[in-house]
């Protein structure tokens, strides 16, 4: 860990940089990379800066209180000169560089990715639009960033604890769109819906979304066999269990981080069997070929699944 900085109340900025001074991994905007956590926690976390910085990564990290642990660690125990294992990165959430526009719509600490997107685009050249929905001013990261006057006044930010204003009309925003504009949103899942029920009339590959938590509840019906084809092990998965769980019980490592479908670490290819699918990463194309699945949250149609490990 290079520095830590403050960010907004409860949010911490955190600039991660190769221990040997060296250069990192290359990124696109929308991309996250896992973090373990001292303690063993592993979280994904949207990379904020421009993908043309190739020696750090930069978080932004909110503190969340009902949360699973994950912020509260990094908060607590993550400290300038801290040696982090750093995976990916990974991008479920992807610019379309080439579009006619770009829309980004962001809600809170939703706007770590679109911040990293909106500098792309401005490297680019390219037009795009930002709409902020933050609760106050002191809670908004990313603030004297979104007040540049050099963005010539690409960005509108409103606070919800201004008395008189409305919260963002999100159908009006998706309606006066320029023609082929692509519609980004990262935010609670209140806002998220919000703008799928707006772009209900526009191509999917229009529509990008990025969410916190998942939408459906995690198969644990169990009652169904998996078998690895690569070490030749079979699983019977009790009800009451995940795939990623019943794995982890018998020893058998498997990668991964958000345990709710939101992140793609535990994304294992599907050989036979038709998976029951429960996350928000991977398409309604990708759903139906069913080649692959994401075994912290889905679970199997099938009395037998055979999956590439």
């Amino acid at each position: 860990m290079h520095s830590i900085t403050y960010g907004a109340d409860d949010v911490l900025i955190y600039d991660i940089r190769s221990a040997d001074g060296q250069q990192l991994p290359p990124f696109e905007a929308g991309a996250h990379i896992d973090v373990t956590i001292p303690g063993g926690i592993v979280r994904s976390y949207s990379l904020a800066n421009d993908p043309s910085d190739r020696h750090r990564y930069v978080v932004g990290v909110k503190r969340e209180a009902q949360g699973r642990g994950g912020s509260a660690s990094m908060h607590a125990h993550v400290q300038a000169g801290t040696l982090l294992d750093i995976a990916g990165p990974r991008n479920n959430f992807a610019l379309e560089e080439d579009a006619a526009h770009s829309v980004f719509i962001a809600g809170g600490i939703g706007i770590t990715p679109l911040w990293s997107m909106a500098q792309r685009l401005e490297a680019l050249r390219k037009p795009w639009t930002m709409y902020m929905r933050g609760r106050s001013r002191k809670t908004t990261a990313f603030l004297d960033c979104l007040s540049s006057p050099r963005l010539g006044g690409r960005v509108h930010v409103s606070f919800s604890e201004d008395a008189g204003t409305p919260r963002l009309d999100i159908h009006s925003i998706v309606a006066k769109a320029p023609k082929g504009a692509h519609i980004y949103c990262c935010g609670p899942e209140s806002m998220l819906e919000c703008v799928e029920s707006a772009c209900v009339h526009l191509p999917k590959e229009r529509l990008h979304l990025e969410r916190f938590k998942a939408k459906e509840m995690q198969s644990r019906d169990g009652g169904y066999l998996v078998r690895l084809a690569r070490s030749n092990q079979e699983i019977r998965i009790q009800k009451g269990c995940t795939i990623l769980e019943s794995l982890r019980q018998r020893g058998i490592p498997v990668q991964s981080s958000c345990q709710q479908g939101v992140c793609g670490a535990c994304e294992t290819a599907v050989l036979a069997g038709r998976p029951d699918h429960r996350d928000c990463v991977l398409s309604e194309e990708e759903r139906t070929h069913g080649k692959s699945m994401l075994i912290c949250c889905s679970g199997s149609l099938t009395e037998e699944l055979v999956l590439d490990l």
